[in-house]
């Protein structure tokens, strides 16, 4: 992971191991960048994640799988996302961390085949919040939490957790059928910093509203509080079977899945804290090897470096577990915060819908009368009612919309879960038993010295 201050010549450069080590910087050169992006060192978990989207995708299609980064037609559609080299920029309380983002695709709506952006952290809160505003009945993707306290916000560790995590999140958007085609994707992919500046100040929400907006607004705020404090208000809500199983399952993970991070979260510090006390006891039993003679002295100095070695291990299968297990367990926990938001939504557009129907047929009522009546009012109550009963269906429209983008929404979650879960309780696997077979050969190299000293 590298952290990079422009406040000042020098880039530093954080060493995963050690931290507070600092190397001279290389190159700064675009085709590093396409290195990045195409030829990973290490693949994380986000890259391994990124190749089992696709190939869940392709599958759910009906297409061959292939590589996320080489397409096997130079006519099919691609739209390849990074986030990458996280700087550091300003000083104090302002000080931020930047990403680079890079784009390449050929998709004609797009201004290049290739794109470099730099972006902050509340350019993808923008995105998520105008994507949430728009696409109402589609889980949209979450974001990682935001550091509150100072000392945890630039640290090595953070940064990169954060890049992984923003890296996931708009890769997600990318290969979603519908948000990859959003015209707020583009701008956060290909404007300037600038122009993103501008778009992200932009007003939005209630105070972009017109002074008579919000009067009707506070009208109807009122006119709800007077409801619940008459005791008028009756909860709507649906009755849908089928629902309602979705709903006890959407709670159901969450707790599960918040149980299960917590669980990693202790396999991550019981990793490090082995780690830190084999590396105390090595230090110890080597300055102890020191005091003995030749073949005892050497037997502990070599027990002391097999220890310090294997802290070494630990240590490093602490950082995978975190990046590699944790994480993924904590990203899910989140995307589950994201589809009870749409069910919200859901709840709010039934409501409406409701209130809506219950209050035209009330309307037709009224015109009824007027209308037998032969009153001159009739004429102003039948031009209200028919406005009414436009805005009932169109209500009805979105709530039904909203339904259905869900169904579709939660089988493509369970199909992605399913393989991401898969990769990651795999890694996992795969992790613990090569960390148990090194110390297992690390302690029986070191038999035949002991026992001849024993």
């Amino acid at each position: 992971m590298k952290l990079v201050s422009r406040s000042s010549s020098k880039e530093i450069r954080y060493s995963r191991n050690n931290p507070n080590s600092l190397s001279k910087p290389g190159s700064d050169s675009a085709g590093r960048y396409s290195r990045a992006l195409l030829l990973p060192a290490s693949p994380s978990w986000q890259d391994r994640r990124k190749v089992a989207m696709i190939s869940t995708q392709r599958s759910l299609s009906g297409s061959s799988s292939q590589s996320p980064r080489s397409p096997s037609s130079p006519l099919e559609p691609f739209l390849f996302v990074s986030v990458t080299d996280p700087v550091k920029l300003g000083n104090g309380v302002q000080a931020y961390i930047s990403y680079r983002v890079i784009t390449k695709t050929n998709f004609p709506e797009y201004q290049a085949p290739e794109k470099i952006v730099i972006r902050r952290y509340s350019d993808f809160v923008w995105l998520r919040d105008r994507l949430a505003e728009k696409f109402k009945g589609i889980f949209i993707p979450p974001l990682p939490e935001k550091s509150t306290v100072e000392k945890f916000r630039f640290s090595a560790e953070f940064i990169e957790m954060r890049c992984q995590a923003l890296n996931v999140f708009i890769n997600r958007i990318a290969s979603h059928p519908d948000l990859k085609q959003s015209e707020d994707l583009r701008t956060f992919l290909q404007e300037d910093e600038e122009t993103m500046e501008r778009a992200r100040f932009q007003e939005t929400g209630i105070f972009k509203k017109k002074p008579a907006d919000l009067m009707q607004l506070f009208k109807d705020v009122q006119s709800k509080v007077s409801d619940v404090v008459l005791g008028k208000e009756k909860p709507v809500e649906e009755t849908d079977p089928e629902y309602e199983k979705l709903k006890n399952y959407i709670f159901g993970l969450e707790d599960h899945l918040a149980e299960a991070q917590r669980q990693a979260f202790r396999l991550v510090k019981r990793h490090r804290e082995l780690g830190d006390s084999l590396s105390d006891f090595g230090k110890a039993i080597k300055l102890l090897g020191a005091c003995e003679g030749d073949s005892l002295g050497k037997a502990f100095s070599e027990l002391g470096s097999k220890s310090e070695m294997l802290s070494i291990k630990l240590q490093k299968e602490a950082h995978n577990l975190l990046m590699n297990f944790e994480e993924p367990l904590k990203d899910y926990a989140r995307a589950v915060q994201s589809i009870k938001a749409t069910m919200v939504d859901r709840a709010n557009a039934f409501r409406q819908q409701c209130e809506l129907a219950e209050t035209t047929k009330l309307k037709e009522i009224n015109l009824d009368k007027l209308m037998l009546m032969r009153s001159e009012k009739a004429g102003d109550a039948e031009i209200e009612y028919n406005e009414l009963k436009a805005e009932s269906e169109e209500a009805t429209r979105r709530f039904e919309t909203i339904v259905k983008l869900m169904s579709e929404e939660i089988v493509r979650f369970q199909e992605q879960k399913t393989a991401d879960m898969g990769l990651a309780f795999h890694e996992f696997a795969k992790g613990q038993a090569k960390l148990a077979n090194d110390i297992a050969n690390a302690w029986r190299s070191l038999l035949p010295k002991l026992d001849a000293c024993s």
